[in-house]
């Protein structure tokens, strides 16, 4: 989402007294302040807070001076005041600066404690950048969370708190530096992920007529590629996994005696008994009736 998107997240001050704090990693944030400015000629002067203030700029120009440093800020810029800087924002009169800002606490929520490296350094790292054009998903998170402000709805809490944890990490790395954002490489084998929905798409469906071809298509593979890889993750094809659990559905089902064996048949995929039984024998080595009125057992 653009920065477009932020000029018209007015509503993002509605947040006051919806969303006050999150728990995210190990950390406690306390939110303090929601503020939406639109673009024209503003001025605060020096002053310093307790608690972490970030401003997002989404259009005009203006000067963000921090201690003895000053930094021209433009659309796109995230600038951040640590607890204790003394700092002051001026927006330009020609390109006046339009901002949307939040202000938190943070601080570890428990013990142990985080390691020192991580998306948090971004804000615990006293010696870090305050000036960032690393927006992120910010400019989406912002108008996220001034539509849920705006007409909260039954769910709006656990929405909020969501969209707050989330606010709290983009703001760190957006102050982060790369080594504190560097993960060991991610390891990513679809296989097993997709042959669960194979699977899952079986059993969800044991009652209706299923060929390879709607297996595959389920996981958006041709039918080919599909069965090669259900047989290598399995040991076994689609096909006769897919009789496989027909049956063993069968055997429960046949335990019910409020069914009757054709009704059984059909709930697991045969529309004729007569297959249905042979099948079921040749797996079972009993018929459907004789496992009914053995209860499922087989005496030896």
């Amino acid at each position: 989402m653009s920065l477009e998107s932020v000029a018209t997240a007015d509503r993002f001050v509605d947040l006051a007294g919806l969303l006050e704090s999150c728990e995210v990693d190990g950390f406690h944030a306390d939110f303090l302040s929601w503020g939406h400015y639109r673009p024209e000629y503003w001025r605060n002067y020096w002053h310093t807070h307790s608690f972490h203030e970030v401003c997002l700029a989404y259009s005009g120009e203006g000067r963000f001076n921090n201690g003895s440093v000053q930094y021209d800020v433009v659309p796109g810029s995230v600038f951040l005041a640590r607890p204790g800087d003394i700092h002051e924002i001026e927006s330009s009169e020609t390109s006046p600066l339009g901002i949307a800002f939040w202000g938190f606490t943070f601080r570890p929520g428990g013990s142990p404690a985080p390691d020192e490296l991580g998306w948090w350094s971004g804000l615990t790292r006293s010696s870090g950048p305050v000036l960032s054009d690393r927006v992120g998903s910010l400019p989406a998170l912002i108008s996220a969370l001034a539509a849920e402000a705006a007409a909260p709805v039954s769910g709006y809490t656990t929405t909020l708190a969501a969209l707050g944890g989330t606010l709290v990490v983009e703001t760190a790395r957006a102050f982060a530096l790369d080594d504190d954002l560097a993960v060991d490489p991610v390891r990513r084998d679809r296989g097993p992920v997709v042959v669960e929905a194979m699977q899952r798409h079986l059993r969800d469906n044991l009652s209706r007529p299923i060929t390879v071809r709607d297996v595959a298509a389920v996981v958006h593979l041709s039918e080919r590629h599909a069965e090669r890889l259900f047989t290598q993750q399995t040991g076994a094809s689609i096909m006769s996994t897919l009789w496989r659990l027909r049956l063993e559905l069968a055997a429960q089902l046949l335990l019910d005696h409020t069914l009757s064996v054709t009704e059984v048949a059909r709930a697991c995929g045969y529309s004729d008994v007569r297959p249905f039984s042979t099948a079921f024998k040749r797996k079972y080595g009993r018929t459907p009736g004789d496992h009914r009125r053995t209860g499922g057992t087989e005496f030896l």
